[in-house]
């Protein structure tokens, strides 16, 4: 994927996660819980978007700095939090422009499903961390690709795309498939050790309309994956 594709609907893409399911009711909420108390902290937003959960880790105390690939996205991003966070243009494929050790933790939410290639994403993450820094991320669940899919190779790391409709605005996507154990094997090979693999429930202020109807009484669907991983030591 272009560094610059979200550009032509980031304003869409906005509009729709600051009220919809995936995002505003269950990837968002579930990485503000797993952040737990970020009172103090330095933290890092990579792939930030607008700028959505950026502002809610500031409201909890937390000194932020975002980054995104998507000029479009990082003038929003600008927009909602003002001078009260460090927003700049920046690609995680590439050497990023922060210090080494500088945060105590990043957030990665919904960004690393984009790339076929882990390691220099994850490398450039656990640099810019202090040792035992945290980073807190999410993907697509592997599983949602052969569940879909049932003629996929669940064990390929192989790319799909898939249409989605953001505020009225239909747009292309492509993801990266990986199996699970492709993921630890990247976050462990980058230095990582994995603390927690989450698959939270969605919120409970969740609208009940934008629920899917056949989900019943159950209080979690699959989704995405959550992952809460501690930066050791290189060396």
């Amino acid at each position: 994927m272009k560094a610059d594709h979200y550009d032509t609907f980031a304003e869409s893409y906005a509009r729709e996660n600051e009220s919809g399911l995936f995002n505003a009711y269950y990837a968002r909420p579930a990485i503000i819980e797993l952040a737990g108390d970020v009172s103090g902290r330095s933290i890092l937003d990579a792939g930030c978007g607008a700028g959505p959960l950026s502002a809610v880790l500031r409201d909890r105390g937390a000194q932020i700095t975002a980054f995104d690939s998507s000029p479009e996205m990082v003038a929003l991003a600008q927009r909602r939090l003002g001078t009260d966070a460090r927003v700049l243009l920046a690609d995680l494929t590439a050497p990023l422009p922060f210090g080494t050790g500088e945060f105590d933790d990043v957030v990665a939410s919904l960004v690393l499903h984009y790339f076929e290639d882990w390691s220099g994403p994850l490398a450039e993450l656990h640099r810019v961390l202090k040792p035992g820094g945290r980073l807190i991320l999410s993907v697509n669940h592997p599983v949602i690709r052969p569940v879909v899919y049932p003629e996929a190779d669940y064990f390929a790391t192989s790319p799909y795309t898939e249409e989605y409709t953001f505020d009225g605005h239909t747009a292309s996507l492509t993801f990266w498939h990986r199996p699970l154990h492709a993921m630890t094997d990247a976050f462990t090979r980058a230095g990582f050790a994995i603390s927690v693999i989450s698959e939270p429930p969605y919120s409970p202020e969740t609208p009940r309309e934008l629920l899917p109807p056949d989900l019943g009484d159950r209080t979690s669907f699959l989704c995405f994956l959550f992952f809460v991983l501690e930066a050791r030591p290189v060396g």
